[in-house]
């Protein structure tokens, strides 16, 4: 998804590259929009640069007001390794005739104590079994398949991800408002 922000006149530094005591920080916000906010002022008064926050997750038709903001701690838990968790979701999933799911990314920039938003979502199915690999940190992207395509999230090649994905939807959003901050300077 990095390469949906490239081409900019902007150097983007990753929170992993950084060396940044964090263990105060608590993602409690009640929507996607939240939880964004949150992390992108978070960082950006701890580094003093502009900062990038996003949180996403699924809501699925079968188990309404179950999953959302709360995907990775729903279910088998937040200390759950990816398959563990996967076992849960699609054990919880058996039988359920409404496969129906919604994708939701919300991005927020903290740029001069001012914040913007950009939520891409992608509407789609939840497959019966596997059909593709177990990505790290995004389980569901081997039973996730966006409306018209074939495939789930994570059979599909990087470029057609980032075109139909909800985070690539709210990532090119944040690159053509940069874009447009480029084109003013």
């Amino acid at each position: 998804m990095v390469e949906v922000l490239s081409g900019l006149s902007f150097e983007f530094v990753f929170l992993k590259d950084l060396e940044i005591e964090d263990g105060d920080f608590v993602e409690d916000g009640e929507t996607f929009e939240e939880n964004a906010f949150k992390k992108a002022k978070y960082y950006a008064e701890k580094t003093g640069m502009i900062a990038l926050g996003e949180d996403s997750g699924i809501l699925v038709d079968a188990l309404p007001g179950e999953l959302g903001v709360m995907t990775r701690r729903w279910g088998a838990g937040e200390k759950a390794n990816d398959q563990e968790w996967m076992d849960f979701f699609m054990a919880r999933m058996e039988g359920e005739a409404q496969r129906g799911a919604h994708f939701i990314c919300n991005a927020c920039l903290y740029l001069d104590g001012e914040k913007y938003h950009f939520e891409g979502d992608t509407r789609g199915i939840i497959a019966k079994e596997l059909q593709g690999p177990v990505k790290e940190g995004i389980p569901l992207s081997a039973v996730f398949m966006p409306l018209g395509m074939d495939r789930v999230y994570s059979a599909l090649s990087e470029e057609e991800k980032a075109a139909v994905s909800h985070r690539g939807k709210s990532l090119n959003k944040v690159r053509d408002f940069l874009a447009s901050l480029d084109a003013d300077q």
